[in-house]
């Protein structure tokens, strides 16, 4: 069980060092518009969205509680980078929409990140870096059905 747990805390400490990294080397592609990374974060999962989440949905992908979101969300509102809808589905858990400003904001970090990756992927093997995305979305959703199964 030991070496289970130290296995485990030296992934967590690779991703935390990982995460870091990737962050000081996107952060151009957000620099100027003012947002925190968690108001980005948000912004991003209301653009990039199939259909219109809400703050539990947004929450229960990224691992965040809701409250953190509904923060995020208020100020993205106030700022008019996202929207409130109503939810035909929910009475209380409204539906989060892109406006224009918002969509366009996140058009040019999109823009901006692009020609960061491709700059960082020279110093990078692909077939690592898709190795490495395989392994930490099967690694995810280990976590995800422990989760579950602990909270039905």
């Amino acid at each position: 069980m030991i070496e289970a747990h130290s296995d485990l805390a030296l992934l967590i400490d690779a991703i935390a060092r990982t995460q870091g990294r990737l962050r000081a080397a996107f952060a151009p592609a957000r620099a100027g518009s003012s947002l925190s990374d968690m108001e980005h974060t948000v912004l991003v999962a209301v653009v990039e969205a199939r259909r219109a989440p809400t703050v539990p949905q947004i929450g229960r992908s990224l691992g965040h509680p809701r409250q953190v979101i509904q923060r995020a969300a208020n100020r993205l509102i106030e700022a008019e980078l996202i929207a409130a809808a109503p939810n035909p589905d929910h009475k209380r858990a409204g539906l989060l929409v892109p406006t224009p400003t918002g969509r366009a904001l996140q058009t040019e970090a999109n823009r901006q990140a692009r020609q960061l990756a491709a700059s960082l992927m020279t110093c990078l093997d692909p077939a690592e870096v898709q190795q490495a995305t395989a392994l930490l979305t099967t690694i995810r959703a280990g976590i995800e059905r422990h989760e579950k199964s602990r909270n039905p």
